[in-house]
């Protein structure tokens, strides 16, 4: 069972991801919460998996709150979901660099915003990969210049490769198919950079990858 805390200030935003969370076998609604600390405080009390945060909210934001969590060693299991609107694009990198797993848009479907919450769980992957390849792409291209890390060099070549792929948004499967590897290898593979930089979840390793100039934007594509 995957449990879900709603975190936003609009009682009626809140009811209407309840009420499509609630159909589902394997998801829990365990509480909601108005403001960024009572999400914070909620987080602590009821241990969800998964916490779908606005940003806009009064008192502590879902920025300052998803920075809070994602820097609790006791909280280190809970995935925090943004929620945002296109014109809200300014806080989206700072929200990947707080922690938070991904972002999705408020105006998801209700299929999409239930695969969000079950891939956010797993942390097998970033949410929304389309709007996640086109917001990284636009904020990776505001970063001031390359900051070498003393922690890719732990790195094997395979494992750089694997981050780039990472870092344009493709999931495990993609990774796989592209360098014709085992979908179970291309997630060891993951789990290993994890671990090798220290990072939270696979946004992180996104961020680290652009500020670091492994990657620049379009790359991909190019």
């Amino acid at each position: 069972m995957i449990r879900v805390l709603l975190a936003d200030d609009q009682r009626l935003v809140r009811a209407g991801f309840r009420s499509i969370l609630a159909d589902e076998d394997d998801i829990e609604v365990v509480g909601e919460a108005a403001d960024g600390q009572a999400a914070v405080s909620a987080c602590h009390e009821l241990s969800p998996d998964v916490v779908l945060m606005d940003i806009r909210m009064p008192g502590m934001d879902g920025l300052e709150a998803s920075r809070a969590i994602a820097g609790d060693e006791r909280l280190a299991s809970v995935k925090v979901v943004i929620l945002t609107t296109f014109d809200l694009d300014d806080y989206v990198y700072g929200a990947l660099r707080a922690g938070a797993t991904g972002f999705l848009v408020k105006d998801t479907e209700p299929e999409e915003l239930l695969q969000a919450v079950r891939v956010a769980a797993r942390g097998d992957a970033l949410i929304s990969p389309s709007v996640t390849r086109r917001l990284i792409a636009e904020f990776a291209g505001r970063v001031r210049g390359p900051r070498p890390d003393a922690r890719l060099g732990a790195l094997t070549e395979r494992e750089r490769e694997v981050m780039q792929l990472v870092a344009a948004g493709l999931t495990n499967d993609e990774i796989a198919a592209r360098l014709v590897l085992a979908p179970s290898t291309a997630k060891t593979h993951v789990s290993r950079i994890m671990s090798k930089l220290g990072a939270r979840d696979r946004s992180q390793v996104v961020v680290l990858a652009y500020e670091s100039g492994l990657v620049s934007p379009g790359w991909l594509a190019d």
